[in-house]
C-alpha cells in the first residue's frame, strides 16, 4: 500500500538570512503597466485589475539551471515586482495594505505564450500557460515595503529586453492587495506578482535571464 506522502512547504530565500519564506499561494496581476497592456492588445484605461494564480511549487530560487518547458515553442519572460505578505484578511483597506507586506523581491513570470494564445482563442482557461513547473523564478526576499518608484529591468545574455519604472504601475501595491482581498482572504505566506512592463518576448534554450528591481537582489536563471 502506498504511504501518505510527507510534503515539504515550498519557500524562497530571504536576503541576508538562513531563514526562508514559506509560500502559501502565488497570485499574479495581469497587464498592470499601461505599455504592456497596449502591446497585448488591451486598453489600460478601461481595465480593472484581474488576477490569475500559479502553484506554490512553481517558485524556484535564483541561480538555477532550468529545463526548457515542455509543450511550447514560444516561452516568454515577464519581469515583475513580487510582494510577500506576512499578514492578511478580507476586504483590506488600501491604507492598511502596506502593513501586511513582509518583504519584496524580483520575479519572472514565465509564460507559454503559444498555449495562452490558443486557450484565449478557444475561450478556455489558460492555467497551463502560466502555472507549469518552474514558472516562477524569484530572487531573495528583501525585508520591508518596496519603493514606490525605481527601475525594473530584464536582460537575456546581457542584452536589455525590458525596462520600466515601478511608478508606472496602473494599480499600485496597496490597491493590488486591497482589490485581491475582495476576491479571497489574503494571508501570511501569499506572494503577489504585480505585473510586468512592456518588452516581453521569447527565451531560447541555452539563454540566461536576469531580472532586477531597485532595492532587491536580482533573479538569475538559465535554460537548458
Amino acid at each position: 500500500m502506498i504511504e501518505i506522502p510527507k510534503l515539504a512547504v515550498p519557500s524562497i530565500a530571504i536576503a541576508g538570512s538562513r531563514e526562508r519564506f514559506p509560500i502559501r499561494r502565488i497570485f499574479c496581476v495581469g497587464q498592470n503597466y499601461a505599455e504592456h497592456a497596449r502591446e497585448m492588445g488591451s486598453d489600460p484605461e478601461r481595465q480593472p485589475p484581474f488576477f490569475f494564480t500559479k502553484p506554490a511549487d512553481a517558485a524556484v530560487d535564483s541561480g538555477m539551471r532550468l529545463p526548457f518547458p515542455s509543450r511550447t515553442a514560444d516561452l516568454h519572460h515577464e519581469v515583475e515586482l513580487v510582494l510577500a505578505l506576512g499578514a492578511g484578511g478580507n476586504d483590506v483597506a488600501a491604507r492598511n495594505a502596506p502593513e501586511m507586506i513582509l518583504g519584496y523581491a524580483v520575479g519572472i513570470d514565465l509564460t507559454r505564450r503559444d498555449l495562452q494564445a490558443q486557450a484565449k482563442k478557444d475561450g478556455r482557461p489558460w492555467d497551463m500557460s502560466k502555472g507549469f513547473d518552474h514558472s516562477a523564478p524569484i530572487g531573495p526576499l528583501s525585508r520591508g515595503v518596496p519603493p514606490p518608484a525605481g527601475a525594473i529591468t530584464l536582460a537575456i545574455d546581457g542584452n536589455l529586453r525590458q525596462a520600466g519604472d515601478l511608478k508606472d504601475m496602473v494599480w499600485n501595491v496597496a490597491d493590488i492587495i486591497a482589490t485581491l482581498s475582495t476576491y479571497v482572504a489574503v494571508a501570511a505566506g501569499d506572494l503577489i506578482f504585480t505585473g510586468t512592463p512592456a518588452g516581453v518576448g521569447p527565451i531560447r534554450r541555452g539563454e540566461r535571464v536576469r531580472g532586477m528591481i531597485v532595492g532587491a537582489e536580482p533573479v538569475d536563471v538559465a535554460f537548458y
